[in-house]
């Protein structure tokens, strides 16, 4: 269970990564070309919000079932093991509850602009955060 959690983690991240750089970027430009906010954006930044909470769930439990989360506690000078084991989990949850609060925002914002701005900066912020703290040698030596 632990290997196909890992790989679900692992791949499942490319679609969430994927559908917040969308997002991002048709929020930055509605906000340039001073589009209309339609359905469809609300979509993409739904589809986006969603992808990430998916992952975060993933991601909890693969913390609480790994080995490696577990073993790597109390080994916090080692600096791949506080990346697993703490700065990971914990910016990623910073990032998503950004893009939540985003989500939240926009829906009681007032015009598109404001939508389209409310949705850039809090999924671009969560954005941010999660690619500074993605264990990029780990993800990279699975493949």
């Amino acid at each position: 269970m632990y290997d196909f959690l890992q790989k679900f983690h692992s791949g499942w991240a490319y679609l969430a990564l994927l559908l917040l750089v969308i997002t991002v970027l048709n929020s930055v430009i509605g906000l340039t070309s001073k589009k209309e906010f339609t359905a469809k954006d609300r979509k993409i930044a739904l589809f986006g919000l969603v992808f990430t909470h998916i992952q975060l769930l993933v991601g909890l439990i693969l913390y609480f079932v790994s080995p490696l989360g577990k073993a790597s506690l109390g080994q916090m000078s080692d600096a791949t093991a506080r990346l697993t084991s703490l700065e990971h989990p914990l910016m990623n949850i910073i990032a998503i509850v950004l893009i939540t609060i985003g989500w939240s925002k926009h829906k009681k914002a007032a015009t598109s602009e404001s939508k389209y701005k409310t949705i850039a900066i809090f999924y671009g912020l969560g954005l941010l955060l999660i690619l500074a703290r993605i264990p990029w040698q780990l993800w990279f030596n699975k493949m």
